[in-house]
């Protein structure tokens, strides 16, 4: 492992060397852009969902063994827990976390992974042994650690009865399971609520067993929040599976992830990253509006995997392996997954598209009840754990500023500002949203500039008034659009908490930053 962590230092230094000398500037040189923020307080704030802070893990390469779970280390508890990391993703309140996939999912056999005698299978789709020492047991131990509601995704291939039985494990009170559960040192259920049926499949023999499996569920009698695979390429939601299962479904998942991956590693500089920031909200809308013109109404947005770059892993998933000591494999499995590991992907770009897909479930709240981004700890999650320790990637401190900074209800703004162009592309420079209180008087008003070298001159009015004097803030900006943290210097992009002086509403904003303004009306 310590071999490892030098192999990707050294490719961290290289990659980043590339990624400085590939900075695109903005096509067309410009006067330093700006930006009108209006806060309209004529339109009633409306509450969203806390749990589009939510997260998914999926065993795939480090996520779980070697990141959140670890036997033997001396960063463990007796229980095989990494405290650094249970530390690190109480900061960041977690509300939900999804698990056990993913892809991985479509293998797996929960009655293997709970009790005493475990047994170890190949999983065909990532290419490994599953030892199946982290189960349903230890997830919802991982929940109930963190602060997180427990999210299960079925087995889409399973049949209707295993994945009921699965609930029963988990949530009752009397009979077989609940012995089972009881044998294995859990006297009381789980009361896992949160339940998808599969993962990424949308054909029909999916979407029937969807139906059939969500229609049992609701035949329970108990409260259980139902989703399924219903987006995956910005087109709307699943015309058949609405037909079929809508009225069993208390969302709809969507996934998706804007830098592609590659065989080999792609370096993507920050404005290539950044111009893809609008998208979240592109495919939010779309899939809302599916949602409403199907009469599915009620029905929330569950963007249960997302995140700017898509996983590296050449080669799969697959659909067989048939040997899994063969060195091809284990090429792909353990050099070429390293690859998610290297710090220098993971700059400002990250933190600010972070920030713009917030932004973007926050400015939908009717719509979206829930995001996780995938995947939490690891790859390309917000928290990289290594044998010594934990380093917090840029986005991690965007995802804690939203879940520790903002106010509980979301208020209709407007922003005019200039754009941010390249080639063909261009965006907002400026992107904003604006939180408050109930009684309506405290504010946390939530700024990106995405432009990677020049400052932004913002201003910001609530209603008829602007913004005079000094305010507290936070602001999480990097010495570079390409700046990262590493395990050689984790504290590069980290916040900074500081007074700003509005003069006449206007303030002016670093070059790629994100700022959150506290303002207190009397």
């Amino acid at each position: 492992m310590l071999q490892r962590n030098k192999t990707v230092i050294f490719i961290t230094s290289v990659l980043s060397l590339v990624l400085v000398n590939s900075l695109n500037a903005v096509d067309t040189p410009m006067a330093r852009p700006t930006a009108i923020v209006t806060i309209n307080t004529d339109v009633p704030s409306i509450p969203y969902s806390r749990m589009i802070f939510g997260g998914f893990l999926e065993h795939f390469d480090n996520q779980i063994y070697g990141g959140v779970f670890d036997p033997g280390s001396p960063l463990s508890d007796a229980n095989g827990f990494r405290l650094d990391v249970i530390a690190a993703l109480r900061e960041l309140k977690i509300p939900v976390l999804r698990w056990p996939g993913g892809c991985f999912v479509d293998a797996y056999h929960w009655q293997k992974g709970v009790g005493k005698k475990r047994e170890p299978y190949g999983d065909f789709r990532w290419g490994v042994i599953e030892t199946n020492t982290f189960g349903t047991d230890e997830f919802v131990a991982l929940c109930r650690r963190i602060g997180a509601e427990p999210y299960i995704c079925f087995n889409g291939l399973a049949s209707v009865q295993e994945n009921l039985d699965w609930i029963a494990y988990c949530n009752a009170t009397n009979g077989r399971f609940a012995e089972m559960r009881k044998a294995n040192g859990h006297a009381e259920p789980f009361s896992v609520r949160f339940w998808s049926v599969g993962n990424e499949r949308y054909d029909r023999d999916y979407v029937n067993r969807v139906r059939d499996t969500a229609k049992a569920m609701k035949s329970l009698g108990v409260d259980l929040q139902i989703t399924c695979a219903g987006s995956q390429d910005g087109d709307g939601v699943n015309s058949y599976l609405m037909e079929q299962a809508g009225n069993y479904l208390d969302f709809v998942s969507i996934h998706n992830y804007w830098l592609p991956r590659a065989d080999t590693l792609p370096a993507y500089d920050y404005q290539t990253a950044i111009m893809k920031s609008a998208m979240p909200e592109s495919y939010i809308a779309t899939a809302a509006e599916s949602l409403r013109k199907a009469g599915m109404t009620q029905t929330k947005i569950a963007f249960d995997e997302w995140n700017l770059r898509a996983w590296q892993h050449p080669g799969f998933p697959r659909d067989e392996v048939r040997d899994y000591d063969d060195t091809a494999i284990h090429e792909l499995v353990s050099r070429r997954r390293s690859q998610n590991d290297v710090a220098g992907q993971y700059t400002m770009a990250d933190a600010l598209f972070t920030a713009s897909f917030f932004n973007a479930c926050l400015r939908h709240a009717e719509d979206v009840g829930m995001a996780n981004i995938a995947p939490l700890v690891n790859t390309r999650g917000p928290l990289f754990v290594h044998p010594q320790g934990i380093v917090k990637r840029t986005h991690f401190h965007t995802m804690a500023l939203y879940a520790n900074e903002l106010e509980p209800r979301v208020a209709k703004l407007d922003v005019t500002t200039d754009k941010l162009t390249q080639s063909n592309q261009s965006i907002s420079v400026a992107v904003a949203v604006a939180t408050v209180d109930d009684a309506g008087k405290r504010w946390a008003i939530a700024l990106v500039n995405r432009h990677p070298e020049q400052e932004l001159t913002c201003t910001v009015k609530i209603k008829d008034r602007s913004l005079e004097g000094d305010y507290p803030a936070t602001i999480l900006a990097g010495d570079s659009p390409e700046a990262f943290n590493d395990i050689s210097h984790p504290d590069r992009v980290s916040p900074l908490k500081m007074i700003l002086t509005f003069t006449n509403g206007v303030v002016n904003l670093q070059p790629h930053s994100l700022t959150i303004v506290k303002v207190q009306l009397k």
